[in-house]
């Protein structure tokens, strides 16, 4: 039975298919109670990206979000976060990002860094079970989505889950105005 529908996605509740989802992910969903809130559903890892998930599932544009990494440095200290924002628009890392980690230069995280210490695919990488340490950075959009689809941390499925899920991740700060308008 589908957890939720969206489009031509069907997710079950991600406890009845923890083999979609990448360890950390599933360790963090089981940390934190959420394997029967959260949905996951298979796709084809050749579709994973957002702009043909959203074609071959015929899903609303402002349904699907992107994780992306970044970070900076301040007093040679290295600073991290994700960013998670809808896929109408992009991550201001010029601005709120910046001022977000105190760095003076915010840049996302080359692929080759990201996956290593996300322990997560490229293409796949999603705001939970990322490092304890790194903040989620949270557009206001996003939390206020009735169901979004994010990655699992593996390209061969997605995870869908009401926006309000993501704020309540440990080190989740929603913010108005992290996405410009693409």
């Amino acid at each position: 039975m589908a957890l939720f529908t969206l489009g031509g996605l069907s997710a079950v509740p991600a406890s009845t298919r923890t083999d979609l989802l990448a360890p950390p992910t599933r360790a963090a969903l089981e940390a934190a109670e959420l394997l029967d809130t959260v949905g996951v559903v298979e796709i084809d890892p050749a579709v994973s990206d957002t702009a043909t998930t959203q074609k071959v599932f015929g899903l609303p544009m402002d349904t699907l979000a992107n994780c992306v990494i970044v970070g900076g440095k301040r007093e040679g200290t290295e600073r991290i976060a994700a960013c998670l924002v809808l896929a109408t628009g992009r991550a201001d890392v010029n601005n709120v990002v910046k001022r977000s980690l105190d760095v003076r230069k915010a840049s996302f995280l080359s692929q080759d860094r990201a996956v290593e210490l996300s322990g997560m695919e490229y293409g796949g990488i999603t705001p939970i079970g990322l490092p304890e340490n790194w903040p989620i950075l949270i557009d206001r959009q996003v939390a206020d989505t009735e169901v979004v689809v994010i990655g699992s941390g593996v390209r061969r499925s997605k995870i869908l889950l009401p926006g309000q899920v993501l704020s309540h991740l440990a080190g989740a700060r929603v913010i108005d105005g992290l996405s410009l308008s693409n």
